[in-house]
């Protein structure tokens, strides 16, 4: 069984489906006609839209993601970062509980991508739920406040992104020329886990689970042993860790 906003599925469809809003893939506007007119084709094709308000609506969605400027400049002059942009004005067109984007900074330079980030977090601050599904993991860790990690077509997580980070331990890691030194003071303090990684410039790296042994009391135990520390640092795993961690990793096709 599904619900969608409280509401039974598939038999709440017309009940529900007009508080969501959505960007699956790509935005898909007539190239010839402005920003401005793409809106109004979209609206004009939603029955649950009142053709009384809709110029001032539009105007409101097209300044909500800052396209105000370029609503006459034919969308096919848009940059992908401005597309992007005119979609979720499309999505916002009336009033919304819920947007769902698909990959909605895929393809996207810096610029475009950063554009679309604080788009998504002014309107999760309107308290719009926006649902992202993605694969570009640096990109949901910077605006997700909850996450849902399938593996297989099942959940394997679901919760606040910090209960996620809390699952796994974080690493501490000092940087030296003294490795093996320094990797014989982390196990004599019982940090599990323990990797060496060996630079040509003769500076290595050495990481370990730091569990609950403090990282002041790492440091003095590496200076009191003789270890020249050159950096240490208290690292918590990427969600691209937590989700490989979930999920394994490698090239052989389960099913």
């Amino acid at each position: 069984s599904a619900e969608l906003l409280g509401v039974p599925m598939p038999e709440g469809t017309t009940r529900v489906l007009s508080r969501v809003g959505a960007l699956v893939e790509g935005p898909a506007f007539d190239p010839c006609l402005c920003g401005w007119d793409n809106l109004a084709r979209y609206d004009a094709a939603d029955r649950a839209a009142s053709a009384g308000t809709a110029r001032v609506r539009i105007g409101e969605a097209m300044e909500r993601v800052g396209l105000t400027a370029a609503a006459r400049k034919k969308f096919r002059n848009y940059s992908l970062g401005m597309k992007q942009r005119l979609a979720i004005a499309a999505a916002l067109l009336t009033p919304r509980d819920l947007i769902v984007l698909d990959e909605p900074t895929n393809g996207l330079d810096p610029q475009g991508t950063r554009e679309v980030r604080s788009l998504i977090r002014q309107i999760a601050a309107d308290g719009i739920t926006v649902f992202v599904s993605s694969h570009l993991l640096a990109e949901v860790e910077q605006v997700s406040t909850h996450v849902g990690v399938m593996r297989l077509g099942r959940l394997v997580f679901q919760g606040e992104l910090a209960a996620l980070r809390r699952t796994a331990a974080p690493r501490v890691a000092v940087r030296t020329t003294d490795t093996e030194a320094a990797a014989e003071v982390l196990g004599k303090l019982g940090l599990a886990d323990t990797v060496l990684v060996n630079t040509d410039k003769g500076e290595g790296l050495v990481t370990a689970e730091l569990g609950d042994v403090a990282a002041e009391k790492v440091t003095a135990e590496l200076v009191h042993a003789g270890v020249g520390v050159r950096g240490l640092s208290v690292e918590a795993p990427s969600l691209e860790d937590l989700f490989v961690g979930l999920t394994g990793e490698g090239f052989d096709v389960e099913r």
